[in-house]
């Protein structure tokens, strides 16, 4: 029986695929957990449509994501602290931090994109990455100032 999945089945294979299963489990167990469909001609085509929307949008994300990416490039994050003699932190330097403050400049980022891999503890200069899209990844320059 040829099916498409509408979620991704263990074993079977990924959502979106055409795959050929044994009949009593496509008819009893796929099918009725609404897992797949038939692969009948309109279903087929149904998903290449689907397929070419899904391409052009993720096209569209990934310029905008580079475009974004060129842009943040060019911004220096400066923060003032609070710090001892040493250089370290009253506190620390966190992704909520960096994008508060890259809200006041103007680009607003959500902080779960930022990848601190852990706060920001002293005075200096620090490349932290920015993850914008699945292929894009961006480094912001952060420098932490003494205040």
């Amino acid at each position: 029986m040829k099916i498409i999945l509408k979620e991704d089945v263990k074993n079977v294979g990924q959502r979106g695929e055409e795959v050929n299963v044994a009949d009593g489990y496509g008819r009893n167990f796929l099918l009725p957990r609404e897992l797949a469909v038939l692969a009948t001609v309109k279903n087929v085509k149904q998903l290449n449509h689907h397929r070419k929307l899904m391409e052009d949008r993720n096209k569209k994300e990934l310029k905008a994501a580079r475009d974004f990416a060129e842009k943040l490039t060019k911004i220096n994050c400066a923060l003032k602290r609070k710090s001892g003699e040493e250089g370290k932190l009253f506190g620390s330097v966190t992704s909520q931090d960096i994008a508060d403050h890259l809200k006041e400049v103007g680009i607003d980022i959500d902080r779960k994109k930022i990848h601190l891999e852990e706060p920001l503890k002293s005075l200096g200069t620090f490349r932290v990455p920015l993850k914008l899209h699945s292929e894009v990844t961006v480094d912001l320059k952060v420098t932490v100032e003494k205040e």
